[in-house]
């Protein structure tokens, strides 16, 4: 779709406001004011989205509006073939669309008429890949492109019988979020532009294919599947999973599809799905996709979820077994209203999206589950926050809300800091402000602004216009410069305390001065405390101190991964030799960049921790998708014939 309507012919709007708002849009470090809404929304229908750096494509000359796909999913040679189908316009009448491509075998490029057309591919560059160019006339409507995937397409992950749950039969999977549409689709990979598609995929008979999209529930018997997506998405929300899949309802518009291994245990840890939708809807407005249902991938998944609509991609690592990892399934059904419904222009906009899928979620929770569980949330969240501005350091330019990622790859720039602290900024408003404003404030954005993307400038016009307009000098007084354009944390940030979390630390004090781990008052305890206790163990801590936690506790052998992460990382540190086994069956088991990334960093502090590192990885990295193999590789200096 078109991001803006009856557009004023540039020529007509004023220089010193165009300056102005350009000044707001470049991505340094000094703060421009905040500009009312008032003031741009004359400009906002003449601007298109800010340029992409990370995209080849020229979406202001012409712009795709409808992807078509026809795919054939290959196991045995790990590819995907056939053709993508791109409808476009081209109001100034240009004569080429460029696409962004990387590492796809392009055979020919067609144009409305059936007649091929001159294309081109350009020098590949690092992680962008290679701009396809294709000549177009004036008139043309439709591009089709026929092309081919390679085994090492970074977005698919080809998982063999034996890396799945069930080992009964091969899975593959995509990952399109950041820049990775583009390694297995031709497209204009970048969430400032949005489409609508439709596809049909071909895939071996007996296997379940599923999209975001509208979906099946049974096996095709021929193995053909067609789907159709209505609702204009950016190239990132573009999702493909295949394999030996079964399907659960939750509710009359949820449910959850995973392996038949799986399938129960998945249908009972995420029954409270439906009340989540019903909580956000109170919130946010009504959910706009139609069906909102999850798939529990193989282990090898990198992230916790991925938000693709209609179909949330999530870890099987949330399978806690008593329902204590659930607001994770809160966090990809906000991604619903921001992110999928309100999208960031630009990957350095990215705060947009996480951030207020961070401060919904934990609405969302509080909904469900009272305040001071919500809050319990929210001093964890501060607290891996702190960690990575630690990590970064606290003048890092990558600690602010807006970014200036660069030549970067925005998947090794994306952290803590657009979850929590742009969560944490819009909790300070909220405080600032109340709830009875802040609330209608925010669905007003989502309903606005609903499949738009959009930048920083933008919401701090909306911002002002729509709440700091009221009351004179409390933009200055929250110090929303300070915020969205400097680094680190400002010290005007709402304090947030849990009671929960307060007993919690009056046992982690009782402990530090020697009380024996089972004269600890744990009774009733929710995961979140034991995180918390665990978190803030004091160190040093031997290796007698650990087995006596472990001997109350059993944190070694906990099926609760938060937990167990947290634990394993004290283990290395105090060479607790007895968790090590749990260790090895956790790194091997799963390959989820959250946990990875610390306990092979840990890992790789010491001598003999990083040969143990490496023998682990050298098990454990067939399993692993792509981008985790990528970040632990750098981790420990992994190459070819490093094991």
């Amino acid at each position: 779709m078109k991001r803006f309507q009856n557009p004023i012919p540039r020529a007509l709007v004023l220089i010193p406001l165009l300056s102005l708002l350009a000044a707001c849009a470049a991505q340094t470090r000094t703060a421009p004011p905040v500009v009312a809404a008032s003031k741009v929304r004359v400009v906002q229908e003449a601007l298109q989205a800010p340029h992409d750096p990370h995209s080849f494509a020229e979406p202001e000359m012409v712009r795709v509006e409808h992807l078509k796909l026809d795919l054939t999913v290959d196991f045995a040679h790990k590819k995907l073939t056939g053709r993508a189908s791109l409808r476009i316009a081209n109001p100034g009448g240009t004569g080429r669309l460029i696409l962004d491509t990387r590492d796809l075998d392009v055979q020919r490029a067609v144009l409305d008429n059936g007649q091929a057309t001159r294309f081109t591919l350009g020098d590949p560059l690092p992680f962008r890949g290679r701009p396809l160019e294709i000549e177009i006339t004036p008139q043309t409507r439709w591009v089709h492109v026929d092309y081919s995937t390679r085994p090492e397409a970074a977005a698919l992950q080809w998982l063999a019988p034996e890396q799945t749950a069930d080992k009964k039969g091969p899975f593959l999977l995509t990952q399109s979020q950041a820049i990775l549409a583009r390694t297995w689709v031709p497209c204009q990979d970048t969430p400032g532009v949005r489409m609508t598609y439709e596809a049909t995929v071909r895939v071996p008979r007996g296997l379940l294919a599923l999209m975001s999209a509208e979906n099946p529930t049974q096996v095709s018997a021929d193995g053909v599947y067609r789907f159709k997506m209505e609702q204009p998405i950016p190239s990132y929300l573009l999702a493909l999973a295949v394999g030996t899949i079964e399907f659960r309802p939750l509710g009359s518009r949820t449910g959850v599809y995973a392996e038949p291994g799986v399938i129960d245990l998945a249908a009972w840890e995420l029954a409270d799905t439906p009340k989540m939708m019903d909580a956000a809807e109170k919130l946010w407005g009504p959910y706009r996709w139609g069906r909102y249902d999850l798939l529990i991938l193989p282990p090898s998944f990198p992230y916790g979820g991925m938000e693709n609509p209609r179909l949330t991609f999530t870890t099987p690592t949330i399978l806690a077994r008593d329902r204590s990892l659930v607001s994770l399934v809160a966090h990809e059904l906000a991604h619903s209203w921001s992110g999928n419904l309100v999208t960031n222009a630009t990957w350095n906009d990215f705060w947009l999206n996480e951030g207020f899928t961070n401060y919904a979620e934990r609405r969302i929770m509080e909904s469900l589950y009272g305040k001071d569980y919500a809050d319990m949330l929210a001093v964890l969240g501060r607290q891996d926050l702190q960690e990575t501005v630690d990590e970064l350091g606290a003048t890092s330019p990558d600690t602010a809300l807006l970014l200036n990622i660069g030549d970067r790859d925005p998947d090794e720039v994306a952290g803590n800091i657009a979850y929590e602290k742009g969560s944490l900024f819009l909790r300070t408003i909220e405080e600032a402000v109340g709830r009875a404003k802040f609330d209608p404030f925010l669905r007003s954005w989502f309903d606005t602004h609903a499949f738009q993307s959009l930048d920083t400038p933008h919401f701090l016009a909306f911002l002002q216009d729509h709440l700091l307009n009221d009351q004179p000098g409390l933009a200055e007084k929250l110090r929303i410069r300070d915020w969205v354009y400097g680094p680190g944390v400002p010290d005007n940030e709402v304090k947030i305390t849990s009671t929960a979390l307060a007993q919690v630390d009056l046992q982690l004090q009782a402990f530090a001065q020697g009380t024996p781990a089972a004269q600890l008052q744990t009774a009733g305890w929710t995961s979140n405390q034991w995180l918390h206790l665990i978190r803030n163990l004091p160190q040093p801590l031997g290796a007698d101190r650990m087995a006596d936690l472990d001997a109350a506790f059993h944190f070694t052998q906990s099926g609760n991964s938060e937990i167990l992460n947290a634990w394993l990382l004290h283990a290395i540190r105090a060479g607790y030799e007895p968790a090590y086994p749990a260790l090895e069956r956790f790194l091997v088991g799963m390959g989820r960049r959250k946990f990875l990334k610390p306990l092979y960093s840990e890992l790789a502090k010491t001598p003999a921790g990083a040969d143990r590192a490496l023998g682990i990885y050298e098990k454990a990295r067939p399993g692993y998708h792509p981008l985790s193999q990528q970040m632990v590789d750098e981790i420990l200096g992994w190459s070819a014939g490093s094991g």
